[in-house]
């Protein structure tokens, strides 16, 4: 089992003065949770980008403010700057060791599919992370959820949150008949004929003059026709 630990320090500086502790490249931050009063913090931000890309909001961090205990957190909010998105406050949420917390697992698929190899399907995935609750020392243990990919061996073969294997201790929230892959045919798109602009024009043109040329025959039988019936007296 990884342990994570970030140091932090308490800071004083809040509000828009806290911008002075970004240009030291420290990020401002806040430590809460149940019963204990709120604590403003500041990490330093190379120290911080380390253990984020480690764990992400889905595992413990021991949070060591100057020489005191470490403190079990998870990070529970992030707020980015709207211009660059780079991170310019945190939110550490401290955990009990027997209250259970809820966090987001990630699902990291293995195997392969053969119904991709043999049949040409196409994977679908259709979540990528699900929300569980558990004891804070059953998330120490757990970092991802394996799905594997494998059993899907035909069209429309599916695997569902129902059928991940998971340890005791560890509840899923997310609904059990909720659908994490599929596999799918390639579906073949039609495409209808056009024809070319200058085609369509001269068809219409063509009955165009065709209704012209019946108009034009049906006016001469109408003038010619008195003057027959007149040469016959």
């Amino acid at each position: 089992m990884t342990t994570y630990t970030l140091r932090a320090e308490p800071r004083e500086l809040i509000g828009k003065k806290a911008q002075k502790l970004r240009e030291q490249n420290l990020i401002p931050a806040v430590l809460y949770g149940h019963n204990i009063k709120n604590q403003n913090l500041a990490v330093k931000k190379n120290d911080f980008f380390k253990v984020y890309s480690q764990v992400g909001e889905s595992s413990l961090i021991n949070l060591q403010i100057n020489e005191a205990k470490p403190i079990k957190t998870l990070i529970h909010d992030l707020q980015l700057d709207p211009v660059n998105d780079e991170i310019i406050h945190v939110d550490f949420y401290q955990v009990k060791e027997d209250e259970k917390i809820k966090a987001n697992l990630k699902l990291e698929f293995e195997g392969e599919a053969p119904a991709v190899k043999e049949l040409g399907g196409v994977l679908v995935k259709n979540i990528d992370e699900v929300e569980i609750e558990c004891l804070p020392k059953d998330l120490e243990l757990l970092k991802e959820i394996k799905v594997n990919l494998t059993g899907l061996k035909n069209f429309n073969d599916a695997i569902h949150i129902k059928e991940l294997s998971i340890p005791a201790g560890i509840k899923i929230l997310t609904s059990p008949d909720e659908v994490v892959a599929l596999i799918t045919e390639i579906q073949e798109e039609k495409i209808e004929e056009i024809k070319p602009v200058a085609e369509v024009e001269v068809v219409e043109k063509g009955k165009e003059g065709e209704k012209e040329g019946e108009e034009v025959k049906e006016a001469k039988a109408v003038e010619e026709g008195p003057k027959q019936e007149s040469n016959k007296k």
